[in-house]
């Protein structure tokens, strides 16, 4: 069974805890993607930002993007797998924590992040189907 590592995108971009969200939503405009990963200044993971949150925790409360930092919407620990871990391990984690993308690391390191995209490339469909089906139950 393929692990982490190998069903992974490799080329990961971190927004930076200082950044304002202004700057973070143009690279994911950039980027064509719709969350990044919030590193420090010591390119450790800090948590994971999502457009939606940009759009729920502070357009939605009137507040101005330009003065809010990414830093303040990283909240709680962030959900991440082991770079060895096998492709199971990934639909297990997704599945239990409802989530689309996983921050993959190897110790400490970011290397990669696992979308439902890559897992549904890489395994037989039906894992793939029940997987959606779990993080899309309310």
């Amino acid at each position: 069974m393929p692990t982490a590592r190998d069903i992974m995108t490799s080329d990961v971009t971190c927004v930076r805890e200082q950044d304002d969200l202004r700057a973070a939503a143009r690279q994911m405009a950039r980027l064509g993607v719709g969350s990044l990963p919030i590193c420090g200044d010591d390119d450790q993971l800090r948590g994971m930002l999502t457009d939606r949150d940009i759009v729920v925790k502070v357009l939605a409360e009137g507040l101005d993007p330009a003065t809010v930092t990414v830093g303040e919407l990283a909240q709680g620990e962030v959900v991440t797998i082991g770079a060895d871990d096998d492709a199971a391990e990934v639909l297990r984690t997704m599945a239990r924590h409802k989530v689309r993308r996983l921050p993959v690391v190897d110790g400490r390191d970011l290397v990669g992040i696992v979308a439902v995209a890559d897992v549904a490339r890489s395994l037989p469909e039906r894992p793939a189907g029940d997987l959606i089906e779990a993080i899309s139950q309310v």
